[in-house]
């Protein structure tokens, strides 16, 4: 019965904790594109993010991922014969890799209150998209364990960073296609020009 309990709450952990980070990055996209508004709206904008990324770190993300890790070791206890498995070295390592991750996160929030991030909003982007890409090789690996299906698997994994770096690109050169058009058409100089004409 232990074991339900453990699995039941490492799940809950683990959806808390990728919740966090995802949103904790996205959150240092707006604090760094806070940088291009005019005062006062930059200084609020900037202490804004800064209060809210400190909460989500500290009181959401962090727990989530003692609860993660604390259930994960539960789960092992009841099971030693567990650490023998192939996919579970494999998901560890990718579990690693996230820790990895959550604590670099934690170093940019903190680059980001002093203001030495040198990160743009699109770099952040890109990074906000590695937990996607460990979220679905660690569900992967939980699910078919030994049996992974490597070829599929690849190259959906694959398909998945084409597509999101696409989708990166594309969408910041359409917000930048969109900020220079309103920019040109608040403009007073373009607009005396263009009623001369």
């Amino acid at each position: 019965m232990a074991y339900y309990w453990f699995k039941a709450f490492h799940i809950i952990g683990f959806v808390v904790w990728f919740a966090g980070l995802f949103y904790l990055v996205r959150l240092f996209i707006y604090h760094v594109e806070a940088n291009q508004e005019s005062e006062p709206a930059k200084t609020i904008l900037k202490n804004q993010y800064q209060l809210m990324e400190k909460r989500l770190y500290n009181i959401i993300t962090i727990p989530g991922m003692i609860v993660t890790v604390a259930m994960a070791i539960g789960i092992l206890s009841t099971n030693l014969d567990l650490l023998k498995e192939p996919w579970l070295h494999f998901k560890l390592g990718f579990v690693g890799v996230l820790l990895i991750y959550h604590f670099y996160c934690g170093r940019l929030m903190k680059q980001l209150a002093a203001d030495e991030c040198k990160w743009s909003g699109q770099k952040l982007r890109a990074l906000n998209e590695a937990p996607t890409l460990l979220l679905v090789v660690i569900v992967m690996l939980a699910i078919f364990k030994n049996n992974l299906p490597t070829d599929i698997t690849a190259w959906l994994i694959f398909g998945l960073v084409i597509f999101m770096a696409a989708s990166i690109q594309m969408y910041a050169k359409i917000r930048r296609r969109n900020k220079e058009k309103m920019m040109a058409e608040m403009n007073p100089v373009n607009q005396v020009t263009q009623a001369q004409n």
